[in-house]
């Protein structure tokens, strides 16, 4: 718009320079012809036709600023349109935007109150977990259990089928023993499993910092460990009257602690096996009760083989009396199939057969109120 008018304005004082340049010569040329007589009115006429050129000029420039003017509104416009609208449509998406980002930023914020909540919730029953199983050996007990519990139905073993817990037995003395699981074996026989915790010592030995203190806590664990051993072996589960092998199970739940003790004296398991007792941990007690449920499915299949076996006698036992059946079926079919024939024979075969001996009678005026079949008629004609 600029170039445009500066281009008007250029030639606006080309004009306004072609006019001054030629007006004296014009009003010189006037005045001669004039004889010089009229000087006022030639000076007149000079402002007149300044005037009229000035107006002449501002109109010609006006005309063509509106015109520059309309023309670059309309090309503005062209393109600024389009703009305005493209901007309108980001305007939109941004708010659009910024409504679904806060919505997100409120829920995200929910999230992560209720996981803050819940890892606090969790870091309390950890704590209340942990001070539990350090000072209360009942409850120590009762997280073992649980531990062979799930072991128990992990390898695919039903309680009531393939174990029992918590079942009183009388010893040799009528005294009640309390076994923590007793595990069936499919040849009737039953293994004992008994649970032992030692992590009171074994918590304090890894909590604690001092060198002298954790030798102490550290042989409070071994000592835990073979007192367990010696309690166990004092019970004499192996006399309960049960058909079991003649060693039984002792499970301790935590497997780094047993690992702990077994470092530190090697001849714990020499001491259990001494007094018919194995040390199991997570790992060796998984294998040993993967075994008994593969020993179940064994007997299974072999039970369920025998009841194929029996099924299958007795199917075939069933077969053959059919079969006896059918042939007595086709004999009985021949015999009345004869018997019929040597009855149709009397009744329609022979000069003297029955239908026209029947006939006859009726020929001969015997009343009666029905007449034989046509075709046995004409079957004995």
């Amino acid at each position: 718009m600029n170039v445009s008018l500066l281009i008007v304005g250029i030639l606006i004082l080309l004009l306004l320079g072609f006019i001054a340049f030629r007006l004296p010569k014009l009003i010189a040329s006037i005045s001669e012809n004039s004889n010089k007589n009229n000087t006022e009115e030639v000076e007149q006429l000079q402002k007149i036709l300044s005037l009229e050129f000035k107006n002449l000029a501002n109109e010609i420039f006006d005309e063509k600023a509106k015109k520059i003017s309309l023309t670059n509104k309309e090309s503005i416009s062209a393109i600024l349109d389009p703009l305005k609208e493209k901007i309108k449509t980001f305007e939109e998406r941004v708010e659009s935007s910024n409504k679904e980002s806060l919505q997100w930023n409120i829920q995200l914020k929910e999230q992560i109150k209720n996981l803050k909540e819940i890892n606090l919730q969790m870091g309390k029953e950890a704590e209340n977990l942990t001070h539990a199983l350090k000072g209360d050996s009942k409850t120590q007990g009762n997280w073992g259990e649980i531990q062979i519990e799930n072991i128990l139905q992990k390898v695919g073993l039903q309680e009531g089928l393939g174990y029992a817990k918590e079942e009183n037995l009388k010893n040799e003395d009528g005294e009640n023993q309390r076994l923590d699981y007793i595990v069936n074996l499919p040849d009737g026989k039953k293994i004992i499993i008994d649970s032992k915790v030692s992590l009171t010592a074994y918590a304090e030995y890894y909590n604690s910092e001092d060198r002298e203190e954790r030798k102490k806590y550290l042989k409070e664990h071994v000592k835990s460990v073979n007192n367990h051993v010696k309690g166990l072996s004092e019970k004499n589960y192996q006399n309960l009257g049960i058909n079991q092998p003649d060693y039984i199970l002792m499970f301790l739940a935590n497997e780094p602690a047993l690992g702990l003790a077994l470092i530190e004296d090697q001849e714990i398991y020499d001491k259990a096996l001494e007094n018919n007792i194995v040390i199991v941990s997570t790992s060796t007690l998984l294998a040993t009760l993967r075994t008994v449920a593969f020993m179940w499915k064994q007997d299974n299949q072999n039970k369920h083989a025998l009841e194929i076996a029996r099924q299958s006698g007795a199917l075939y036992d069933k077969f053959c009396s059919f079969s006896e059946d059918l042939i007595k079926i086709g004999s009985n079919i021949e015999t009345t199939k004869k018997s019929y024939s040597e009855a149709m024979k009397k009744l329609v075969d022979g000069k003297d057969n029955l239908i026209r001996k029947s006939e006859r009678l009726r020929e001969l005026g015997a009343k009666a109120s029905k007449k034989i079949n046509s075709k046995l008629v004409d079957r004995a004609d």
